[in-house]
């Protein structure tokens, strides 16, 4: 049964409904016969029909991935469907807006971290308000519902304005021009998976998804991310992850986590834990999770096969013998050898004795063939280590050339995503599938990520760990999701910057920048604000006029999110601490702007020999902060100041892109800088991972809250977008 067509009224077409039909790509038609109060009609091919917004949103959400991943997902978004109604209530409007803006305050969508129908059914009634939500978007009244609103426009822009002003300008709802996004316009320019204006696709319409894989039934389709536990998983592996699950929810299949577990000599039990942390990090749904090492009995008794069917053969050529070979298309001496040599040197290596460790264990493919990874590959190796899962039982450990497509295959992979460097083995792949008789199983490539100034491989980083050039891979310098989630990035900012990639097959490199971009769009409306001056050579300014006795004033953590809750600011006295960079651009007689006070005019500058300031000033409170050309933080002058230690941090190496060069001759000397400064009393109270802005200072996370006196709070900066190399 499918479906056939969807059919509504002219005078009334559903707005939410053929938003959500033209993601799932279903056929829209408008039926002039119909009445204007008629019911929307989904037609089946088999005769069924189904009718009304509920009912069609119920059947057509699912399809494009867009109901939630299970059942409370998918309750929620039913709640937000009797909502929506609220927003056309000429007296409930306002009321209506300001609940869903104060909801939003620390949300992305309206249900769990994606994009749903609920997105679509506020973001429809929204618009069919016309005038009335238009005038409040652009007085930012309701600041977080606007940038939800405007994020769906940059996101899904494509088929929201294709929708529009197909269906929506025949009821005059406004003119969908005046849906533009920051340097954009939704209907007149289109981006590549590169963020490059290109001539496919619309802005965040879906273009780097709308691929398909390769004879892909919905609801038959099983995928495997298959990490080696030989290192955390960092933002190259998150993008296989999540197009893993990508596919998997679009088609209605399965998704499991194996651990490519064949090199004992790299691999751990701390690296498999870890990996799982950061799986649940990304917040991949997986079916459930098993173990190349599970199928090491079925591997050896294959590769026994592939020996007595003449297949394999057992080759005791050196390595570096056998890649000459290799690379000139020269056959091994071993390759004739009979079916009994080769079993004999095959117990050899199962036993792990000294004759069985010169020895491998190579497929017999094509020694002349142009495509090298089909030149007799190794598929088993000897390897006397300790295994992290099963001890010391195996002397002898697959290849992953050997391993993957079988295991894929006997585990019901239907198809397996891999990464475009691994286009030449491909054929391999096939091959060995097609030698071994069983059932082939699809790949589809996508192109790996790269970053700017950025290793990403698991050995180069293991270097770093091992030299102690990082402290482990959880340093905010790493590109591991553990490292960059530990500087500040909230998971929210890496998965849309890694589902914007898509599933292109164009190779990325990729700038830092837009992923903090995303990721300060995020926190910077309701991260709470707070003050800090930098320690060294701060300068003391005495206000002649100040307050006789401190006091304490209660103000908003966030002055535009009163979800950031209240502070008591900090302790009003007649001396204050401010930045010596501030105080040295002041000249005597000018007013300044202490924040969150009032105006106040510099009578006196001291200077030292060593250069040191001392200002002297009068409070000027009727003053207008509008005629002001600086406006300073400030602190008190008490003795409960918490000391802070403020970390920046820098990338790796200083090459943007590594060709051919050794990453080790383009290491950066300089990659932290540490500050130390003082904090408002508020800071106290905050805790491990808290994200905060400094402000007219940035974005920080903390890494270490408040101990003791003696120990200082640790922020790490957290990235803003705007590119700088290297430390001022």
């Amino acid at each position: 049964m499918e479906v056939k067509v969807l059919s509504f009224a002219t005078e009334n077409p559903p707005l939410p409904v053929l938003v959500v039909a033209k993601l799932a790509g279903i056929s829209l038609s408008n039926d002039k016969s119909l009445l204007a109060d008629c019911p929307h009609i989904l037609h089946f091919s088999n005769g069924l029909k189904l009718y009304g917004n509920f009912a069609l949103l119920r059947y057509i959400g699912p399809i494009a991935n867009l109901y939630g991943e299970n059942a409370i997902q998918a309750a929620q978004i039913d709640e937000w469907h009797e909502c929506a109604p609220v927003l056309s209530q000429g007296s409930a409007f306002e009321n209506a807006c300001k609940y869903l803006d104060d909801y939003l305050g620390s949300r992305s969508f309206f249900v769990d971290h994606s994009f749903s129908v609920a997105d679509i059914l506020i973001w429809s009634s929204l618009l069919e308000t016309r005038q009335r939500w238009e005038s409040l978007r652009k007085s930012k009244k309701y600041r977080n519902l606007s940038r939800w609103f405007n994020s769906l426009l940059a996101e899904y822009g494509g088929a929201l304005n294709e929708v529009i002003a197909t269906f929506v300008g025949k009821r005059g709802l406004g003119k969908p021009a005046t849906t533009k996004s920051k340097g954009t316009q939704a209907n007149q320019e289109s981006m590549s998976v590169n963020g490059d204006v290109s001539e496919k696709g619309k802005v965040g319409s879906r273009p780097t998804f709308e691929v398909d894989l390769p004879e892909a039934e919905v609801g038959k389709v099983r995928l495997r991310f298959a990490p080696e536990p030989s290192g955390f998983l960092h933002i190259g592996h998150s993008k296989a992850a999540l197009l893993n699950q990508y596919f998997a929810q679009r088609y209605q299949g399965q998704l499991i986590v194996r651990f490519d577990d064949t090199n004992p000599a790299k691999e751990s039990n701390e690296f498999v834990d870890n990996l799982l942390k950061d799986i649940e990090t990304l917040g991949i749904k997986y079916e459930t999770v098993t173990y190349t090492s599970d199928y090491f009995p079925q591997l050896m008794e294959m590769a026994e096969n592939l020996i007595c069917q003449g297949k394999a053969y057992v080759d005791d050529t050196p390595r570096e013998e056998m890649q000459k070979e290799r690379m000139d298309g020269i056959e091994s001496k071993c390759r004739n050898n009979n079916v009994e040599e080769n079993l004999k040197l095959w117990k050899e290596m199962i036993a792990g004795s000294d004759r069985g460790l010169q020895c491998c264990v190579r497929g017999k493919l094509d020694m002349q063939d142009p495509n090298k990874s089909l030149r007799d590959p190794v598929y088993y190796r000897c390897n006397p280590m300790p295994h992290h899962r099963i001890g010391s039982k195996y002397k002898i450990y697959p290849t992953y050339d050997f391993a993957c497509p079988f295991v894929d295959s006997i585990e019901g992979i239907t198809h397996a995503l891999r990464s475009s460097e691994y286009h030449d083995r491909n054929a391999q792949y096939h091959r060995v599938q097609e030698d071994m008789g069983l059932r082939k199983v699809h790949i589809y490539e996508f192109s790996r990520l790269n970053m700017v100034y950025t290793v990403l491989s698991k050995r180069k980083l293991l270097w770093f760990v091992q030299n102690k050039k990082v402290n482990g891979w959880d340093d905010p310098r790493f590109p591991t999701v553990q490292g960059i989630v530990r500087r500040g990035l909230k998971v929210e900012a890496l998965i849309q910057f890694i589902l914007e990639q898509g599933a292109s097959k164009n190779l990325n490199l990729m700038e830092w920048d837009k992923l903090w971009t995303i990721n300060k769009k995020i926190i910077d409306p309701v991260c709470p604000r707070h003050t800090a001056v930098i320690e060294d050579r701060r300068v003391l300014l005495t206000l002649t006029n100040g307050p006789e006795k401190p006091f304490v004033r209660i103000i908003p953590r966030h002055k535009k999110y009163e979800g950031a809750g209240a502070k008591a600011a900090t302790t009003y006295t007649s001396t204050v601490w401010l930045d010596f960079v501030d105080a040295e651009s002041i000249k005597v007689d000018e007013e300044v702007t202490l924040m969150d006070w009032g105006n106040a005019i510099v009578k006196g500058i001291e200077k030292d020999e060593d250069g040191n300031l001392k200002l002297i000033g009068v409070l000027n409170l009727e003053g207008s902060f509008k005629m002001t050309k600086l406006k300073l933080t400030w602190l008190p002058q008490i003795d409960e100041l918490p000391k802070l230690s403020l970390m920046e941090f820098n990338y790796l190496i200083t090459m943007k892109k590594l060709e051919g060069e050794d990453f080790l001759d383009v290491l950066n000397p300089c990659t932290e800088k540490q500050t130390a400064a003082l904090g408002d009393c508020n800071m106290r109270n905050l805790k491990r991972g808290d994200i905060l802005q400094l402000e007219r200072k940035g974005y920080f996370r903390c890494d270490v809250p408040y101990i003791r006196p003696s120990k200082p709070i640790v922020l790490f900066a957290i990235p803003d977008g705007k590119q700088h190399i290297g430390f001022n």
